[in-house]
């Protein structure tokens, strides 16, 4: 059955009501306009303050309409800054990454120049060198603590002459050959230095304990006045090793003595320095012709 196009409720009670109310709804507002209209020509100002009262009751309703709307056109903002921020975020962190590798590489590049100039240092020419070698093996045996050179006999290495590297003094030669040479290290138990401490030069002994350390006695009987972190060097008593080469650092103390490690290790060392004796009684011993191009037995 086609429905009726009259609009009136019928005897329904609430659709009467509504519609009712509906028609009261509508002309109170008509009428409120009208006088809106009729109070904005007639009195401005005190149109002008009911305005403000009627947009003062209602900011609490127009703000939050405002920013839901404001949120709703900036969804599409935020995905894209969403999406974006994750791009660069890898971008980022592949920065990151390729500054890390750059920092790696220049502190390589600054210890190798370190590294460089300690050689430059170590060649250069001077009056108590014999020759420049390169430290080939450290190793330890049953009876001595030793290490191997690239230069012997030929080169003009002999026997007890001293063996320093840029860090440091490393031993004393103990056996030389045709083309290579033994060194007695420090640490070894035969090898004993007189050596001093840098601040106050305060003479002591340096023996080594075949263990990697040395024993440092003072020459004065009583407590030991070294502590740690004092910087030991040689004092060229003896007539072996001239004075002032870097022998130890103290790094404990022990009964009445300290206890230091050789500032050059072999374990670092790459190239050394065999030198003269420094006692200038003793003669320096002949270098082969065919080393220096000048007869055997000639001394500079």
């Amino acid at each position: 059955m086609a429905r009726s196009r009259s609009r009136r409720p019928g005897l329904n009670r609430r659709a009467q009501y509504s519609l009712f109310a509906s028609y009261v709804i509508a002309i109170a507002g008509a009428i409120a306009g009208l006088l809106a209209l009729i109070l904005a020509k007639a009195d401005p100002a005190g149109f002008g303050v009911l305005r403000a009262g009627a947009a003062e009751l209602t900011r609490p309703v127009s703000a939050t309409l405002s920013s839901m709307v404001t949120g709703i056109g900036s969804i599409d903002e935020h995905v894209v800054a969403y999406i974006n921020a994750g791009s660069q975020n890898s971008a980022l962190r592949r920065q990151v990454e390729a500054n890390r590798v750059r920092m790696i590489e220049a502190q390589a590049i600054e210890q190798e120049n370190v590294r460089l100039k300690k050689l430059l240092r170590l060649t250069e020419t001077t009056k108590s060198e014999v020759a420049t070698a390169r430290l080939i093996s450290s190793t330890s045996t049953t009876l001595h603590r030793i290490a191997r050179i690239n230069a012997g006999l030929g080169q003009g290495v002999r026997v007890g002459m001293p063996v320093r590297a840029p860090e440091g003094l490393i031993g004393r030669v103990l056996l030389s050959g045709p083309n290579s040479a033994d060194v007695l290290l420090l640490t070894d138990s035969q090898n004993i230095v007189p050596v001093r401490r840098a601040s106050d030069n305060v003479a002591a002994i340096s023996t080594g304990m075949d263990d990697g350390t040395l024993e440092i006695r003072p020459l004065s009987a009583g407590t030991s006045p070294f502590k740690p972190g004092d910087v030991l060097v040689t004092t060229g008593t003896g007539g072996l090793y001239s004075p002032n080469i870097p022998v130890a650092v103290v790094v404990a103390l022990k009964g009445g003595f300290a206890v230091g490690v050789p500032l050059a290790s072999p374990a670092r060392v790459e190239m050394v320095m065999v030198e003269r004796p420094y006692d200038a009684n003793i003669p320096a011993p002949p270098v082969p012709a065919e080393t220096t191009g000048k007869p055997a037995g000639h001394t500079p």
